[in-house]
């Protein structure tokens, strides 16, 4: 790769732009070879100087990442490398990186396209898990921190562009094979899971017909094992030690916070993903460009969960007041014995597949020298099934049968979560038998099946809730996206404008989610054979060890294949709880834009001065289909909702950059911008109950609680100042300042709403008119705010210090971000996502074939997203983390080996210090929501271009 210092007339026509400037810029400027510096850098310096160069002749502020070659970028994943850039970062899913924040902002407040195209999601909302996306095949992302008029999706946060390779611009044949092999820090935590795995990319690009055709062609299949150590607690409710009892409406305190329950476990986990994407790249002629891509994952991630659910304050035991040791400065219990508790031995299985398909055509026309055209239509596709089975055992059916003990628990004064005292051996299958050891299962309709109770739900058996032997959560993810975008420019020739954009795009989504959930009981089971059943020898698997929680080994046994094999009877939770119903949604969107944008090509006194000025205008209009449910004598009841709204935006924005020098740039921007709001609190999905005997404590007799299908989207007003110093080919300084007023903010809110005529769900009657007011509980707009920071970044080559230090180099950031955010009630609002300190550093050396770096990303702590109960999305605290990786490798080629030419290899590590993912529930650290320890990864791989 060839890279040169640009004079101003080049910037002028990159900011303009164009983005492969140096092949360009030489065609424009004969005369000005004898300022060119030519340097030759190649592997990760080479992507190191055209992020820079991306960054350095754009119009606006952007960020980027590159590969010299398909499958090199310079992480094993998407949101890695993106994690590192100034003002980014990532939160971990089951130890991969995977949600990415751009400026104190969650992934719901940014947009992600691919070459230019919003894209669909497999999670509930609009943000993109980037673990679906293999790094292997793409060959950069741009993220976009303020935006211009024909940017085609929208964000508060910004725009996260992923990349294919154009083959027309390659300019020459490249066949190159990719593979990695992979071992897990942690032997395999289960005995039927994986510590070992690999990664296999194979990719062709090449031109015919006198460089008029361009392919491109790459797949990537990969077999990715993980492992982790959790802690989980239930909760932390209050306890009154010399009442010995929870905190009620019975209890005066005082109180001190104890454990309710845990549920750790050890977790084997198997991401297999294959990829394929296509591109074919025609130029009949100098004026028609025509570009056809099209991208297929296919996706599943299997997870081997075994642990012991241990109620504790929530339990059935007694606990002992003279066991429990009180922490002086938070008043949390730190210890304590519950004495006759009964345990659940889960054994778990789940699995989550997605299929994405994204086609896309791109074609480009110059009618003339001054006038072109362009045409652009996609369509994207995701589904995802998730299968998550909990299988219960115990040592007998519900909570007064079989043998309990004392359990003690012990916190260990870190984030880690407890130790836990017992008496059992969990690892004896004579002991420990398939069957719900806790009476969990409170359902009507389950207990009817089995004759448990009568119509009045009086237990005639014994057995009352007691049928419920494990559980499956099936939630489903259907989402649609079709593209379409007409747009023209015309050169001019004035001081001021050099050209004029504009155009129009329409996008229509549907997305759709199904929540369902069914209770396992085991086949054999009813009032006349209502034991525990031994696991049949053909499924026992040995045992797992949970001594990182004090519990010893607990028996293993192969779920799925009982499920499969008839072992288990099902039955819908839908039949008497409501719950799924107000999951499942239909939500439409149809978003119509219009824009103008004018690229400026000026100068102010004697300073050069570029960019752009437009404005968009985005119509919208959105619908959603959904289910009204009500609970009536323990069973279901629901009619179908349907509910349209439409609203638009006008946005302008201005992009500017002043050249002071050719090495030193000032930008400014500014721009209204939205982010639209997350779609499952925007269906039409509600539950609705009436209460006739007394009203809530606004006074009204109804309570109706779901989505809102008329939220529209946070607003915000931003402004960008920064300045630039690309002192050098392969280095630059940065320091920028970013400011956002906030406004239509999405809040939890109550508020009274009229039922007038609406009749009793239970009776069929209207009530009277004094009980025909309701309490409404959904999101709302409203509320808002600042959001303000700054980000310094320096990529700094030591060869501008000693060309005995050629190779070695730095590439370090750190952003700061303060927030003053209300809701509409005036109340102090922290936004997810947001980490008001982020830092990231590599540290690297490539000289003659060897490289060699290690780099750490940094944040402190935010409320992020989870999945919660029934994959119900869920906010929590999570503690901040500093996670370090190192790379090694060697290019035979560049090494001088040319019998080896085109052979590389690369070992990696990954989480070089074991940094757990934490995240907290309640007022002090001890409180310990989630302690995930994932231990180390290593790859091995290699690299071969033919």
């Amino acid at each position: 790769m060839s890279m040169f210092k640009p004079s101003i007339l080049t910037i002028a026509l990159a900011t303009a732009g164009i983005s492969s400037f140096a092949s360009h810029a030489q065609e424009e400027q004969p005369t000005a070879k004898n300022d060119v510096e030519v340097i030759e850098v190649k592997g990760f310096r080479g992507s190191v100087v055209e992020s820079i160069n991306t960054k350095r002749f754009s119009s606006e502020v952007v960020e980027s990442i590159s590969a010299e070659d398909i499958g090199k970028l310079p992480d094993s994943s998407i949101a890695e490398s993106i994690a590192r850039l100034p003002g980014l970062t990532a939160q971990r899913l089951d130890g991969r990186a995977s949600r990415v924040s751009v400026r104190g902002f969650s992934e719901n407040e940014s947009a992600t396209t691919f070459n230019g195209r919003e894209q669909v999601s497999i999670g509930d909302n609009r943000g993109v898990e980037f673990d679906l996306y293999p790094s292997e095949i793409m060959s950069g992302v741009t993220v976009y921190k303020t935006p211009n008029a024909s940017l085609d999706a929208e964000g508060i946060a910004g725009v996260i562009d992923m990349q294919t390779v154009k083959p027309l611009s390659k300019g020459e044949r490249v066949i190159m094979f990719n593979g990695q092999l992979e071992q897990t820090g942690f032997d395999k935590l289960n005995p039927d899971g994986d510590d070992q795995g690999f990664r296999g990319t194979v990719s062709y690009i090449d031109q015919f017909a006198d460089d008029t055709i361009g392919v491109a062609f790459a797949y990537n299949t990969m077999s990715s094992p993980n492992q982790e150590k959790r802690w989980n607690s239930w909760g932390y409710p209050d306890y009154s030690i010399s009442e010995n009892k929870v905190r009620d409406d019975t209890t005066v305190g005082p109180y001190n916070p104890i454990l309710g329950g845990a549920k750790p476990f050890v977790r084997s986990s198997t991401l297999e993903r294959d990829s394929a994407m296509l591109v074919i790249e025609a130029a009949p002629t100098d004026r028609l460009n025509m570009t056809f891509d099209a991208l297929y994952v296919d996706f599943s991630d299997e997870k081997i969960l075994r642990g012991i659910e241990v109620p504790f304050a929530w339990g059935q035991g007694t606990i002992d007041p003279s066991s429990a040791v009180v922490d002086a400065e938070s008043g949390f219990i730190t210890s304590a014995v519950t004495q006759g508790q009964r345990v659940v031995v889960r054994n778990d299985y789940e699995e989550r597949n997605a299929e994405l398909t994204q086609f896309g055509f791109n074609t480009k026309y110059d009618i003339s020298d001054d006038w072109s055209v362009e045409f652009d239509a996609s369509r994207s596709e995701v589904e995802r099934q998730i299968w998550s089975i909990e299988s219960y055992s115990g040592t007998g059916r519900g909570d007064s049968r079989g043998v309990a003990e004392d359990i003690g628990y012990v916190f260990d004064g870190g984030n880690t979560g407890a130790q836990f005292s017992h008496e059992l051996d969990y690892s004896d299958y004579g002991l420990i038998q398939l069957g719900g050891p806790l009476s969990w299962g409170a359902s009507k309709a389950l207990n009817l099946k089995y004759g448990l109770i009568d119509e009045d739900n009086n237990d005639i058996s014994g057995y009352k809730d007691q049928a419920q032997d494990g559980f499956i959560n099936a939630p489903e993810i259907n989402d649609e996206l079709s593209t379409l975008k007409l747009a023209a420019s015309k050169v001019l020739d004035n001081e001021y404008i050099s050209k004029i954009n504009f155009g129009m795009s329409y996008r229509d989504r549907e997305k759709s989610k199904k929540s369902e959930g069914y209770f396992m009981t085991l086949s054999g089971f009813s009032v006349d054979n209502p034991g525990m059943v031994s696991v049949p020898e053909q499924y026992r698997l040995g045992s797992a060890s949970l001594d990182f929680i004090g519990m010893g080994d607990m028996i293993a046994y192969d779920t799925n294949a009982l499920v499969n094999d008839g072992y288990y009877d099902l039955l819908q939770e839908s039949l008497n709880d409501p719950k799924h119903l107000t999951r499942s949604w239909t939500v439409q969107e149809k978003v119509t834009a219009f824009f103008v944008q004018a690229d400026i090509n000026a100068e102010l006194g004697s300073i050069p001065v570029t960019g752009n000025v437009g404005v968009r205008y985005v119509k919208t209009e959105q619908s959603s289909q959904g289910y009204e449910a009500s609970s009536v004598n323990g069973l279901v009841q629901a009619i179908p909702t349907d509910v349209s709204h439409d609203y638009s935006h006008i946005l302008p924005s201005l992009n500017l950059s002043f050249a002071i020098d050719e090495d030193q740039t000032i930008r400014f921007g500014a721009a209204k911008t939205i982010s639209r709001a997350r779609l499952d609190e925007m269906h039409a999905s509600l539950e609705t109950s009436f209460s006739s005997v007394q009203p809530d404590d606004s006074g009204n007799y109804w309570t109706v609680s779901g989505g809102n299908p008329k939220l529209e989207p946070k607003e915000a007003t931003g402004f960008d100042l920064s300045y630039e110093n690309y002192f050098d080919a392969e280095g630059y300084f940065s320091a920028a300042f970013f400011y956002k007023d906030i406004t239509q903010w999405i809040f939890d809110d109550n508020y009274t709403v009229d039922l007038s005529g609406k009749p009793n769900p239970a009776t069929g009657e209207v009530p009277p008119v004094d009980q025909q007011t309701g309490t409404r509980s959904s999101k709302v707009n409203g509320g808002g705010g600042d959001l303000w920071g700054y980000e310094l970044a320096l990529t700094l080559p030591f060869n501008i210090f000693h060309s005995s230090l050629d190779g070695f180099g730095i590439i370090a950031s750190h952003t700061g971000v303060e927030q003053d955010i209300q809701d509409q009630k005036g109340n102090e609002y922290e936004l997810p996502g947001l980490s008001d300190q982020i830092d990231s550093l590599t540290v690297y050396f490539e000289r003659s074939g060897f490289q060699a770096r290690t780099s750490m990303r940094k944040r402190s702590d935010f409320k992020g997203d989870i999945y919660g109960a029934g994959f119900e999305t869920t906010q929590v605290d999570i503690k901040g983390e500093t996670i370090w990786d190192a790379q090694v490798g060697y290019d035979f080629g560049e090494g001088g080996v040319e019998s080896l030419d085109g052979l590389s290899v690369t070992f990696q590590v990954q989480n070089i210090t074991e940094e757990p993912f934490v995240s907290l529930q309640g007022d002090s650290d001890l409180q310990v929501r989630d302690y995930q320890d994932y231990g180390r990864t290593f790859l091995l791989g290699f690299s071969y271009k033919l």
